[in-house]
């Protein structure tokens, strides 16, 4: 199989993926008492499509390769975002009991670290504030440089090994959440906003979401605005470290992927109210994704170059070229 063929396949794999999601959560409307806000998928699907057919068009007639795979891996995240985020609401219905007890736990004993100290250490530095802020919330920013910047390097295995571990990575931590549900360190210890100079997470606006997910008292999907109830793992600190490796072989912004990334791996706890067992968790998930993710696509991802995606196929190279006289 050539990498081309590879990276084909790839693609409808994850296509197939995103489809039987999406089916996933319209059965469940006929299960549970959830039900969808389809005026709210609309756009994203819309936006999808078309990025999608732009995709179709420069790889099947343009012959743009790069250019294609961009909008292509672009449209995926789009579709993915609007199934997967309404996933995890599926998961908090699931029932399972609290584990906050024993995460926490798991922070002072085993750790040694405790999460009112850090965010009190925190909210009395503006400035630091500021800059993990603008780490943490980098995610959406992020996520579109990747894919563009390793599409305009020509790093095609790399791209479609960052989509698929993306994807992966998210079903795995989804799935973990279902059955270790938390609501995290903020709620659990019962902090206020004036025990920390004003300071809230980030994260506060999903708490009523995920509470009333679990009492029934919430029963909306939403193709956009999704909240992100998910503690353990953090997904915020998967995809930091999916993010860094993706851009680790992208020359001209590796360092500054890795800087601002650690950024966000440390501004986790604080603005997602994360327990640091959940950003550990997060890391080691993405990184077991990353690399069945690299194994699949072979050497070129884990190498300093890459065959350049606009390269004919040295097969047919071969074949048509004159035999020597």
């Amino acid at each position: 199989m050539t990498d081309n063929d590879r990276l084909r396949r790839a693609d409808l794999a994850i296509w197939a993926t995103i489809g039987l999601i999406g089916l996933v959560m319209v059965g469940a409307t006929f299960i549970t008492p959830l039900r969808i806000e389809w005026r709210s998928f609309w756009a994203p699907v819309a936006c999808a499509l078309l990025i999608a057919a732009a995709g179709w068009f420069y790889r099947s007639v343009r012959n743009e390769p790069r250019l294609a795979a961009v909008l292509n891996s672009t449209a995926q995240i789009i579709a993915f975002a609007a199934v997967g985020a309404p996933l995890s609401y599926l998961a908090a219905r699931a029932g399972f009991p609290m584990q906050d007890a024993l995460f926490d736990c798991w922070d002072r004993e085993w750790l040694h670290l405790d999460w009112t100290s850090l965010m009190q250490m925190i909210a009395a530095r503006p400035n630091l504030r500021l800059v993990l802020l603008l780490a943490y919330s980098s995610f959406a920013v992020q996520t579109v440089t990747t894919v563009f910047a390793l599409g305009v390097a020509g790093r095609l295995a790399s791209l479609k090994t960052f989509i698929a571990a993306f994807i992966s990575t998210t079903l795995v931590t989804i799935a973990i959440s279902a059955v270790l549900p938390a609501v995290g360190p903020w709620v659990f210890l019962d902090l206020h906003s004036d025990m920390a100079n004003g300071f809230l997470p980030t994260s506060s606006t999903s708490w009523p979401v995920f509470l009333g997910l679990r009492d029934g008292t919430f029963h909306t999907i939403n193709g956009m605005n999704s909240e992100g109830i998910i503690t353990f793992p953090s997904l915020h600190a998967a995809l930091g470290m999916l993010f860094g490796a993706a851009l680790w072989r992208v020359k001209g912004i590796k360092w500054a992927g890795l800087v601002l990334n650690g950024a966000m791996l440390i501004s986790t706890p604080a603005y997602g109210s994360h327990y640091f067992v959940d950003v550990i968790a997060g890391v080691l998930i993405a990184a077991v994704c990353w690399i069945a993710a690299a194994r699949f696509f072979g050497a070129d991802v884990t190498t300093a170059n890459e065959t350049p995606s606009n390269a004919p196929d040295r097969t047919q190279v071969t074949a048509g070229a004159p035999s020597a006289a």
